[in-house]
């Protein structure tokens, strides 16, 4: 039960980050503007540690399932936007021009030309998101009394049952590797030989 209900918080957790931070990073890649002012606050806030939004979670939220969730997302928003900004700032100049040359502009750039062009950079993004995402879910989880993984881990704890503490950090491990391994991993080696980048 633990398990599936950290597995939901995740899942929405993640996935508000993934499409939050794609569409911030895009932004940020585009808009001159916005990478000198919102770039400099997202940079700022990479170096914030997750749990720190803690506090604010809760005095925003309360003491409910948004407040953990809220953790999630900003523990993992910032590396999705800082990789697919990135992607789309190394795009060689080359590819645009010949693109532009053969008459793509508006989304048809978009469509044909950056997004292909950022999908390594994005994939990685979601890697380092992923692991940022569990990381802040599971230290949620342990300062706010709720049920979850980092709950069982806290009555472990409390109980003084170190084979219950030892078991759910190695269930915390398991899942992360599993899904890196399932998913990631798969993901990243199967767009690195699309695009050249991998034997």
């Amino acid at each position: 039960m633990a398990i599936g209900i950290s597995m939901k918080r995740i899942i929405i957790g993640f996935g508000c980050a993934a499409v939050g931070g794609t569409i911030l990073g895009i932004i940020l890649g585009n808009v001159k503007i916005a990478e000198d002012t919102i770039g400099l606050l997202v940079l700022g806030l990479q170096t914030l540690p997750s749990i720190c939004w803690l506090p604010l979670a809760l005095l925003w939220f309360g003491l409910n399932e948004k407040a953990i969730i809220f953790i999630v997302i900003m523990g993992s928003i910032v590396s999705v936007s800082i990789s697919v900004r990135d992607g789309i700032k190394n795009i060689p100049s080359l590819y645009l021009r010949v693109a532009q040359t053969l008459g793509a502009k508006g989304y048809t750039l978009y469509l044909k030309v950056i997004f292909p062009a950022i999908i390594p950079h994005f994939v990685t993004g979601l890697k380092l998101g992923w692991a940022f995402a569990w990381r802040s879910l599971m230290a949620g989880e342990l300062l706010y009394g709720c049920l979850g993984l980092g709950h069982v881990l806290v009555m472990g704890r409390e109980l003084n049952d170190i084979n219950q503490v030892v078991a759910v950090m190695l269930i915390i491990m398991s899942i992360a590797l599993l899904i890196d391994q399932l998913i990631f991993i798969r993901l990243e080696t199967a767009i690195y030989r699309r695009w050249g980048l991998r034997a």
